[in-house]
């Protein structure tokens, strides 16, 4: 049977997109794990199958490259967003809602000479209670709270943007880090019951930060959304960022913005397809 397939990314967060309104995927893991690898599948950061709802205008099912299945990814959804709309599968709206294992999603779509060119997301509350994160920390909320590795002290906090996120605000430059010696230490410390994402920042202007992250599940990857997104809440916590102001994050992949508002962490961002393909089975 073949597989039809969009390549998608959002600031480099790559993945290959199946739309399940047409074809079914049997082993949606075996099937991440196969395509992901760089150098015999397709390269990717993981699969992401569009399938339909009985909620919301699209359920999104994302699979990490290891075949872990995530409850969130923040690039990926506005490439989901991206793609029903260019697909004709939402009518031409503009809002649209995608159903998640963190919750239904709300999307406004900027639309250019008939392409998605932005799109931003109402990505719910932070989630700051540890054993819901889940992470093992006394202070509740977990902000700035020792972690040691390999013997070195880092401040971290702890936030759930409907997956774990550890963030630590460091003084060296982030592009000088070896995060893949260092990315694995932090996803498997016992303080994170369930693995961790770990975004690792600079304050690089007024509320304006440098990051990198390292996923759970796929390594390093060029962007995270929802790491963007717990990364702007961790700086508002430590007083590093104006809440009231909408921050901005550099990551390796492009830009996103960010708003921590009252009522929910706003996510704006740009998405983009790369190719489509079809495999072969």
């Amino acid at each position: 049977m073949n597989l039809k397939f969009t390549k998608m990314h959002g600031c480099g967060n790559c993945y290959l997109y199946f739309n399940c309104f047409e074809q079914q995927i049997d082993d949606p893991a075996a099937l991440a794990v196969e395509l992901s690898d760089i150098h015999f599948g397709v390269g990717s950061d993981g699969i992401i199958l569009i399938c339909p709802s009985d909620k919301a205008d699209a359920r999104m099912r994302m699979f990490n490259a290891d075949g872990s299945e995530g409850k969130m990814c923040g690039n990926g959804i506005r490439c989901v967003g991206k793609y029903l709309y260019e697909h004709g599968l939402v009518g031409g709206r503009t809002e649209i809602t995608v159903d998640t294992l963190s919750g239904v999603k709300t999307l406004r779509l900027t639309v250019e000479n008939g392409a998605v060119t932005g799109v931003r997301v109402n990505m719910g509350a932070p989630i700051l209670e540890p054993a819901q994160i889940p992470a093992r920390f006394d202070e509740n909320p977990a902000v700035r709270v020792p972690l040691i590795i390999d013997e070195k002290l880092y401040r971290v906090t702890a936030v759930s943007m409907g997956n774990p996120h550890c963030v630590t605000f460091l003084k060296e430059d982030v592009d000088s880090l070896d995060l893949e010696k260092l990315g694995p230490k932090f996803e498997h410390h016992p303080a994170f019951p369930e693995r961790v994402n770990t975004e690792f920042l600079n304050v690089v202007g007024e509320n304006e930060l440098k990051m990198r992250v390292w996923e759970r599940g796929s390594g390093e990857t060029w962007a995270c959304g929802t790491g963007a997104c717990a990364s702007a809440v961790a700086s508002v916590l430590c007083g590093l960022c104006d809440r009231s102001k909408p921050i901005l994050l550099h990551l390796r992949g492009g830009d996103l913005t960010i708003e921590y508002a009252e009522d929910a962490v706003y996510m704006t961002g740009p998405a983009a397809n790369v190719f489509e393909g079809v495999v072969c089975k």
